[in-house]
């Protein structure tokens, strides 16, 4: 999960006098603040829980609501919060809540089925009512910035953060409009629920009637100041930023993805798992969690982007080439995030 976030000074200052405005959005030009991420806040802890509900949401597409079997209450979440699903089959899967962070009954994830894909998504269709799945989390590095006004686009399935965020704007009475794209509507989750707000501040553009989406004319829809919220694949949240980039600094944009980010710049070198007595090679284009995981699967992880801290492992010698954004100088003296961090001769750690 990628995540760029931080409000400016100037956004603070149009928060403080937006909430006078009715809810309305007229067009303007957006500018983008390219900023340091924050890292992922563990404020939950495993679980074990059952699915109370199954349904198909759009096409290829299930929503599952998990909840306590005697009815305890969850762990509270705020808009943008993901969790970790451990699959029967053990695979590690990251989905971002979609329901009501008001009801401490229950978590909802919804999935589209990826064809061709690794086996989680096909894996969680496969459930069913009264099965079990432990759950990790809640996480956020996608929180809801307070702002007096806010652009969401959302990206087929890149619904499920934004959805929340779209209900808490509308409860704080701010500024909001929804871009939601994807194929047909056939294929958009949660359409229905969308349809209770002003028809004016959903805007929804499918490939069979509008053409591919046009971000050109998408980004300048939000009011200067504004919080800009992405979530879609790789191909909408790149573009956003290059076109970006340049722009008026006054507003933030804010992305998020469950994909590792390619290995860039990278070059081969080995590992030596000093208690397991094991050495792997590391290839150039593959990243050292990846590696140490053939040959110990049990290695946790969870964002794979250098974020949460979860892989977090204590390394007895070599030099590494940090490239995590959340250990401090102490910590990277004896330590590495093996989801980014490399090295370019070889590594002993103490796995």
């Amino acid at each position: 999960m990628t995540v760029n976030a931080q409000p400016t000074k100037a956004m603070r200052l149009a928060a403080a006098a937006g909430g006078a405005y009715r809810r309305v959005f007229a067009a303007s030009r957006i500018a983008p603040l390219l900023s340091r991420p924050q890292p992922v806040r563990r404020t939950g802890f495993d679980l074990d829980l059952s699915i109370l509900d199954r349904r198909e949401e759009a096409e290829d597409v299930v929503s599952l609501v998990l909840g306590d079997a005697d009815g305890r209450p969850l762990p509270s979440w705020v808009p943008g919060a993901h969790v970790d699903l451990f699959l029967p089959s053990g695979r590690q899967r990251q989905y971002s809540l979609c329901g009501d962070p008001a009801d401490r009954r229950a978590y909802r994830v919804a999935v589209r089925r990826i064809p061709g894909g690794e086996g989680g998504s096909a894996e969680v269709h496969g459930l069913r009512v009264g099965d079990s799945v432990r759950v990790r989390g809640p996480r956020n590095a996608f929180s809801l910035v307070e702002a007096g006004s806010y652009l969401f686009v959302a990206g087929g399935i890149g619904i499920t953060p934004i959805l929340p965020m779209v209900r808490e704007a509308d409860r704080r009475g701010r500024l909001w409009r929804l871009v939601y794209l994807g194929r047909s509507r056939a294929s958009l989750p949660f359409l229905r629920e969308l349809a209770h707000y002003d028809s004016a501040a959903v805007d929804v553009r499918t490939d069979d009637v509008t053409g591919r989406p046009d971000l050109a004319g998408i980004l300048p829809l939000a009011r200067p100041g504004a919080a800009v919220y992405l979530c879609g694949p790789p191909a909408l949240t790149d573009g956003a930023w290059r076109m970006l980039r340049d722009l008026d600094p006054s507003a933030s944009l804010h992305t998020e993805r469950f994909s590792p980010l390619p290995v860039v710049g990278g070059g081969p070198f080995r590992i030596r798992l000093a208690r397991s007595g094991i050495t792997v090679d590391v290839a150039g284009d593959e990243t050292a969690l990846a590696a140490v995981r053939r040959a110990l699967p049990g290695v946790a992880y969870s964002c794979r982007q250098g974020f949460c801290g979860t892989c977090k492992t204590r390394v007895l010698d070599g030099r590494v080439e940090h490239r995590d954004r959340t250990l401090t100088a102490r910590e990277r003296q004896d330590a590495m995030l093996l989801c980014v961090s490399r090295a370019s001769g070889s590594l002993v750690l103490d796995l």
